[in-house]
């Protein structure tokens, strides 16, 4: 059995309510589970991140890398620290049109100045949508 590298309560209550009011909230991602070192979400394909050919937006999948990537980091560092994107990869493999993909944040490097987290999206066959990396840098919430 593996430690948990989460630094601060968490729960898929706490996250969703984090997410309240936002552009994560307006698209329709939702957190559907925690593991000691992952964290995975949905997002629905359908107009909200449709691009006009009617498949999932790419910039809708970069936003749910760096949700999940950005929230996981934050969730990984101490309790007056904070984590903000600074760098985003993103390979589109495959094309969606319907139904809802499914995002996985976990861990490449968690420094104490840099992290960086791989997010995989699937379809509701598992097939690999897109793969992403998003790196963050580590602040201290005393720093302007």
């Amino acid at each position: 059995m593996s430690e948990s590298i989460w630094k601060k309560e968490i729960s898929l209550e706490l996250l969703n309510s984090f997410s309240s009011q936002t552009m994560v909230e307006q698209i329709g991602i939702r957190y559907t589970e925690i593991t000691d070192s992952t964290i995975s979400a949905e997002m629905p394909v359908d107009a909200r991140t449709h691009q006009p050919l009617g498949l999932l937006h790419g910039g809708a999948s970069a936003a749910l890398i760096e949700t999940l990537a950005s929230v996981a980091a934050t969730w990984a560092v101490g309790p007056n620290q904070y984590c903000v994107g600074v760098e985003i990869n993103a390979n589109h493999l495959r094309a969606v049109r319907s139904g809802v993909v499914t995002g996985t944040a976990s861990p490449l490097h968690r420094g104490s100045s840099i992290q960086v987290w791989q997010v995989d999206i699937h379809d509701s066959a598992s097939r690999l949508v897109c793969t992403g990396r998003l790196t963050l840098a580590v602040m201290s919430q005393d720093r302007s």
